[in-house]
């Protein structure tokens, strides 16, 4: 079975619940993808993540019948452009700061006219089922995502210059760091009102440039208030945590008396 784009289920549904693994562990990766999320997230910035376990990592996410995204570490958009070869459906970059940073994401990631990105998409073609070179050279710029982390007070303070990049397609709030950023490192705390209140400025600021927005959910409820927002893409928790809830929850019923 041929591999779908990210673009296709958000086209279908209008908004997506990822699931997020910092395991390198191919079985778990599949296994997030047969749970029900719309797509899985390999995480390489701050998970366990190699180029090896991010291909197997993206091949048994396609196994699973989902798209597989990317959040590559800082600044190594050179992997941005692996990624997408082996098959990645969407690519998260952390810290993007500034248009610069984002020209330089968008570079490495979309072909021309829109960026440099080196042909070589061998594994990438193999998960889609294609076989015509120049029809997914022509396609690819649109169907597959750039999504530019905003976190930081320069970022905020650059944002519409970021969204005007060609080639940057949406935009990630990382809800922790940008947390630390607006308290100067007093508090990491998602929910704080103005933590709140900045991210709801970048969704409000980003749709004006037509442009999607992801966010980072710690819990099931806070991912069901960002769908309830109208945020197009949001992680939901980590594998970690997954593991860690169903394992208790499973005890506590054993040993309940």
């Amino acid at each position: 079975m041929a591999s779908i784009s990210l673009v296709s289920v958000l086209r279908s549904r209008g908004s997506c619940l990822t699931a997020w693994l910092a395991s390198p562990e191919p079985l778990i990766a599949e296994s997030a993808a047969r749970a029900g999320f719309d797509c899985v997230t390999l995480d390489m910035q701050h998970g366990l993540h190699d180029p090896g376990s991010i291909m197997r990592g993206i091949g048994a996410i396609a196994l699973g019948g989902v798209p597989a995204i990317v959040r590559i570490p800082v600044g190594d958009f050179a992997m941005a452009s692996r990624a997408l070869d082996m098959g990645a459906s969407a690519i998260i970059a952390p810290m993007i700061n500034s248009a610069e940073d984002a020209r330089a994401f968008a570079a490495a990631t979309k072909y021309q006219p829109l960026g440099e990105r080196s042909w070589g998409p061998v594994r990438a073609m193999q998960l889609a089922g294609a076989t015509d070179g120049a029809a997914f050279l022509r396609d690819t710029n649109a169907e597959t995502l750039t999504f530019a982390m905003i976190e930081t007070r320069a970022a905020l303070a650059a944002l519409d210059d970021i969204l005007a990049v060609p080639g940057i397609d949406a935009v990630f709030i990382g809800p922790s760091d940008l947390s630390i950023a607006l308290s100067d490192g007093a508090d990491v705390n998602p929910m704080r009102p103005d933590n709140q209140a900045a991210a709801a400025d970048v969704l409000a600021r980003a749709r004006k440039a037509g442009k999607l927005v992801g966010i980072f959910a710690i819990t099931g409820e806070q991912g069901r208030l960002y769908r309830s927002l109208g945020y197009d893409f949001i992680a939901l928790g980590t594998d970690g945590m997954y593991f860690h809830l169903g394992a208790s929850t499973m005890l506590a019923e054993a040993r309940a008396v």
